[in-house]
């Protein structure tokens, strides 16, 4: 049975929103950074690449810009949201080219791998209940 975005939460702790339905992300291709047990990865950051974040990924041997049919996966392209696994993302981070984060879209279980300030360091959304996090 696959996990129901509604049972998750994000990181600010409100309702997990969409992260793209075009391409349509998440390990479950549902939209969401939904994770489950069967997502060992754990890909739960709603990142919005970038051309730096793609080629860092590409270096480390995670091509994320060849389109990739077998497995349903378009290729993706610098602006394009994406469900990216937590690790690969703190990876990028440490590097110096972390990607754009939408907090609302990043799956709480994110927070077991990367801390909240450096989410919140990339985020691209500002939620209404941004500023009771400072």
């Amino acid at each position: 049975m696959l996990p129901d975005p509604a049972d998750e939460r994000n990181v600010l702790g409100g309702p997990l929103q969409p992260c793209s339905t075009d391409p349509v992300t998440g390990f479950y291709r549902d939209g969401h950074c939904t994770s489950g047990p069967d997502d060992l990865g754990r890909h739960t950051v709603c990142a919005v690449v970038s051309t730096e974040f793609l080629a860092l990924q590409r270096e480390l041997g995670n091509d994320l810009s060849t389109p990739r049919p077998e497995y349903g996966f378009p290729g993706l392209r610098p602006g394009d949201r994406w469900c990216v696994v937590a690790t690969r993302w703190l990876q990028a981070y440490q590097a110096g080219a972390a990607a754009g984060v939408v907090l609302a879209a990043t799956n709480a279980r994110a927070l077991e791998v990367v801390p909240l300030e450096a989410l919140r360091q990339y985020a691209v959304d500002v939620p209404d209940d941004a500023s009771g996090l400072e």
